[in-house]
């Protein structure tokens, strides 16, 4: 017997449950197909992490690893529900799993956040990581910009916002984003968290990167330093935490005011109303908020407004529907128990399998991805019994599909020319790479 399993999505939820899987303890052999849309794989981790990040961008390595074995196959550029469909699927595998991740932006319900010059943060780390489905140019015409938010993508979007653009050169930023950055007008960023300073989401690497900031002051408000009997306690049991209230300390000493640019850290400010008109933003208007005592915040009834002339908002990301699949629209997620897709019956759907953000929401870190596809994988082992019967499962029905569909994909051999072709470009600057945007020229160079 064997395991013909396909995997939608090539970021590291998909190439985990293909790891994991093939070392996993079982009875059968498997064969795994990676199916992934964009012609390079690794998702968010190559599409979703800022530029000037290598520590994160380690996790590629290990990724690589996996995929260099050569006991998984990848179609890159192969887009499911056009490409190949459900349908396909269940010809040809004996199962699914879904790992598409989620993309994009969450909403934020208030007055005035489609005006012009309000962005979602996704679309626009999607542009500063060259990915080929956005334009290539962002208008960046702000001299003060809020940034809605305290999770560490909000921290991604304001530091790279704030950082001078040559700061950014040693990193694989694509030539069209340094070019765009270096007319920035900008001079001052405004972060807006509704909660506390001891109450943030993000990380305390990633707060201390942007204390480390050439010629940009981070500037912090007393006011929000008051700390109530929670946050203290926060403070004494929480290692994370103790560490954000110490470098958030130690800012409040510096001495400000010599630098070009400004980043503001607001806390106890709740969204209220992005104000402008048809031609853009004047202001972000806020409620300044307090603690509840019980780990929460309430309103005071105090309203501020902040001058601005543009507002990204990064409150989340949130998944996409897929064809032929049951999608909670609530919550941006795949309904599933443990891993196995349940249809709106709450009843398992057979063959149909999901891992990552798209199964649980877009939290959590890459441990949570693999632990999460160890679960997925478990009882896909386990539900042998409500496997597909595929008609079709040989290996060689695959390519000849998308072959005889027109369907331009790349594989495995095509990422590494890529790869060296992007690292080459990068030799004579004394960059890591620089990545190469059009997919167009990806598929090109890909396919040699």
């Amino acid at each position: 017997m064997k395991l013909r399993l396909a995997i939608v999505g090539a970021g590291p939820a998909g190439i985990y449950a293909a790891d994991i899987l093939l070392k996993y303890e079982r009875s059968f052999d498997v064969s795994i197909d990676l199916f992934e849309q964009l012609p390079a794989p690794y998702g968010l981790v190559r599409y979703g992490v800022a530029p000037d990040h290598p520590r994160i961008k380690g996790i590629i390595t290990a990724l690589r690893e996996v995929l260099d074995r050569g006991d998984i196959r990848i179609f890159g550029n192969v887009l499911y529900g056009r490409d190949i469909t459900l349908d396909d699927l269940k010809k040809h595998y004996h199962a699914v799993i879904f790992a598409t991740g989620a993309v994009r932006d969450a909403s934020l319900d208030i007055p005035g956040i489609d005006l012009p010059g309000s962005y979602g943060a996704a679309d626009f780390v999607s542009w500063y990581d060259g990915h080929p489905d956005y334009p290539r140019e962002w208008p960046l015409e702000a001299q003060s910009v809020a940034v809605i938010g305290n999770g560490n993508v909000a921290l991604d979007v304001a530091r790279i916002l704030a950082k001078h653009p040559e700061d950014l050169l040693p990193t694989e930023i694509p030539d069209n984003v340094y070019e765009g950055l270096k007319v920035s007008p900008v001079t001052d960023v405004h972060v807006f968290g509704r909660r506390g300073p001891m109450q943030v989401k993000f990380t305390p690497l990633e707060l201390r990167e942007l204390g480390e900031l050439r010629d940009v002051d981070m500037i912090v408000y007393d006011e929000d330093f008051d700390y109530d009997e929670a946050s203290r306690r926060a403070i004494e049991s929480n290692k994370q935490v103790f560490v954000i209230d110490k470098v958030l300390s130690q800012w409040r000493q510096r001495e400000v005011g010599q630098a070009s640019r400004r980043l503001h850290l607001h806390f106890y400010a709740k969204p209220l109303e992005v104000v402008g008109d048809e031609h853009g933003i004047t202001a972000f208007r806020y409620e300044r908020t307090e603690p509840d005592g019980s780990g929460g915040v309430r309103g005071t009834g105090e309203i501020r407004e902040v001058p601005i002339q543009a507002l990204y908002r990064a409150v989340g990301y949130f998944g996409s529907p897929l064809d032929g699949i049951p999608f909670d629209e609530d919550r941006g997620v795949i309904p599933n128990h443990e891993g196995q897709v349940v249809d709106h019956h709450n009843e398992v759907v057979p063959g149909v399998y999901a891992t990552g953000w798209i199964k649980r929401g877009p939290v959590g870190l890459i441990g949570h991805t693999k632990s999460d596809a160890m679960e997925t994988i478990s009882h896909l082992v386990k539900g042998q019994a409500s496997w597909w019967t595929p008609s079709e499962p040989e290996e060689d029905a695959i390519p000849a599909l998308l072959q005889e569909r027109g369907v331009i994909y790349t594989d495995l051999d095509g990422w590494h020319r890529l790869d060296e072709h992007e690292m080459a470009l990068g030799q004579p600057h004394g960059r890591a790479r620089i990545k190469v945007v059009p997919r167009e020229e990806m598929v090109r160079i890909s396919r040699d």
